[in-house]
């Protein structure tokens, strides 16, 4: 089982430009028809493309699901100045038909209250609770099943972004107890997504540790951790693989493990 995970960047290029390229993304990140696909920083306009897509910084302009369209189209006159300032933002995930939907479930990685208990608990400056509080970010869940009877529960998640890495820290372990809370006993776990955190992390080491028996990190900020089945290393993406005609796309690589 092929489980891939890539921070789209918007559908912009590297570096951006006025067009965007979520479709050539998206071509090139099935064109081996993985099993699951885990995607971030997907514009609002574009989650219907998905198995499960899930708001997570909402439109600017007003409410879903119209203003999505309509941000869409304002992205549109300049997608690598606008990027999300429109259209928001979200995390998506596309199974392969052979994989069969059992759950789907979603979860704010950092509402109110639990930035309100990490300041506490931490000592986080007020400052940094502001930035924290500026976009929401959340964890989706799919409980899916093969041709074959074995179930996975796969978690897709994009974590803060600051200079304090205690936040994106925080919400990894709070996205983990939710993916394994929502897991049967049989099942084998999946946590993918852009976590801004490196395999030194406090989090990332505790998850590969005996207590939670996730597979290790990959080498950058972006991951797919498997517990409950052996793993290959995380594999990233060389750079001429996701470049078109000479356009590099999105500032991420894509990274991927196989599950036996």
């Amino acid at each position: 089982m092929l489980i891939r995970s890539w921070n789209l960047f918007h559908g912009n290029s590297d570096p951006p430009q006025r067009r965007g390229f979520l479709d050539e993304m998206l071509r090139i990140a099935t064109a081996d028809d993985p099993d699951v696909l885990c995607v971030q920083e997907v514009p609002a306009w574009a989650l219907g493309r998905f198995s499960a897509g899930d708001v997570a910084a909402r439109p600017r302009i007003g409410p879903l699901p119209i203003t999505a369209e309509i941000g869409g189209r304002l992205t549109a006159l300049n997608h690598g100045l606008l990027r999300s300032a429109f259209s928001g933002q979200g995390n998506g995930i596309l199974l392969a038909a052979r994989l069969r939907i059992l759950g789907h479930s979603t979860l704010t990685l950092n509402p109110r209250s639990f930035r309100g208990h990490c300041a506490t608990e931490l000592g986080i400056s007020f400052r940094t609770r502001l930035a924290w509080a500026k976009e929401r970010r959340v964890v989706q869940a799919l409980r899916v099943a093969n041709g074959e009877g074995r179930t996975f529960l796969v978690a897709n998640m994009h974590c803060t972004s600051n200079d304090d890495k205690r936040l994106p820290d925080a919400e990894l372990l709070r996205a983990a107890r939710f993916a394994t809370t929502q897991a049967k006993p049989e099942d084998v776990v999946v946590l993918a997504g852009d976590f801004n955190l490196t395999a030194a992390a406090p989090a990332l080491v505790t998850l590969a540790s005996g207590k939670w028996g996730f597979s290790a990190p990959g080498p950058g900020i972006d991951h797919v951790l498997v517990r409950g089945a052996s793993a290959t290393p995380v594999e990233v993406w060389p750079e001429a693989r996701r470049t078109i005609d000479g356009v590099v796309l999105s500032d991420h690589a894509p990274v991927e493990v196989a599950v036996e």
